[in-house]
C-alpha cells in the first residue's frame, strides 16, 4: 500500500471526554448499517470506519450489545464511539465523531432488510439485505 493511501483522522464525542486519534484506508469502504440495534444506538443508521490505528484519549463506557461485541460510548454526554467484535483488535469508529473535514465518502448500506420502516434508500449506492 503507497503511504497516500492512509488518511490520518482525530475525532472526540460532543462534550470532548473522550478523544481519538488514528489512521485508515480506502480499502475498508465507509458502509451505513441500518439493523435494528445501530438504528437504536445511533438514533437513525450507523455508518464506522475501521482504523488501521487508533488511540484513545478517556474512558469510553462499554455496553455488552450482543453475544459477540460491544458499544463504546461516553459516559458523560452519551455519545455512541465505538463498536468491537468480540476477539478483534479493531475498534470501528463512529463516521460523525470524526473531525471534519473526513475526505469519507458511503460506498453503500449493509443490513437493509431491517432498515426502518420510516425512510427509503435512495442514494443509489449498493444495498446488502444483510451483513457484507
Amino acid at each position: 500500500m503507497k503511504p497516500s493511501d492512509v488518511t490520518e483522522f482525530t475525532g472526540h464525542c460532543l462534550c470532548g471526554e473522550i478523544r481519538f486519534r488514528g489512521t485508515y484506508d480506502d480499502s475498508h469502504g465507509l458502509n451505513a448499517c441500518h439493523c435494528s440495534q445501530c438504528r437504536r444506538w445511533s438514533g437513525h443508521v450507523w455508518a464506522a470506519i475501521l482504523p488501521r490505528s487508533m488511540q484513545i484519549d478517556g474512558e469510553p463506557t462499554w455496553y455488552r450489545a450482543s453475544d459477540f461485541a460491544r458499544r463504546g460510548f461516553c459516559g458523560t454526554c452519551g455519545s455512541s464511539l465505538f463498536w468491537q467484535r468480540d476477539g478483534s483488535d479493531i475498534i470501528d469508529v463512529a463516521a460523525g465523531a470524526i473531525d471534519t473535514p473526513t475526505g469519507l465518502r458511503l460506498q453503500g448500506h449493509i443490513f437493509v432488510a431491517d432498515k426502518g420502516d420510516y425512510y427509503d434508500i435512495a442514494d443509489g449506492l449498493p444495498q446488502d439485505p444483510s451483513e457484507s
